[in-house]
């Protein structure tokens, strides 16, 4: 045993330095790549939806055109109830 320690005692103590701060490292590593993991499902997730919104509210797109024919009709009306003396 006093060989293994006698002028390989810094070389030991150089491996266990590297062995801990790669445990360390992968310890606080591992836990980011999960987190990053989950929320590459749930972004996925959510621009699933937001497709689902675009396709939903497509027809919003038109709404302005309705507005502007419905309002058309009523001044019609109006105009109408006018003249027949209403």
């Amino acid at each position: 045993m006093s060989e293994l320690f006698d002028g390989n005692t810094s070389w030991l103590v150089g491996y266990v330095i590297g062995v801990v701060i790669v445990l360390v490292v992968v310890a606080l590593v591992v836990p980011i790549l999960v987190l990053a993991r989950k929320i590459g499902n749930e972004a996925q997730l959510i621009d699933d939806s937001l497709k689902k919104s675009v396709q939903n509210t497509a027809a919003l797109n038109g709404l302005n055109a309705t507005n502007t024919m419905a309002i058309n009709v009523i001044e019609g009306l109006k105009r109408g109830r006018q003249r027949l003396g209403g």
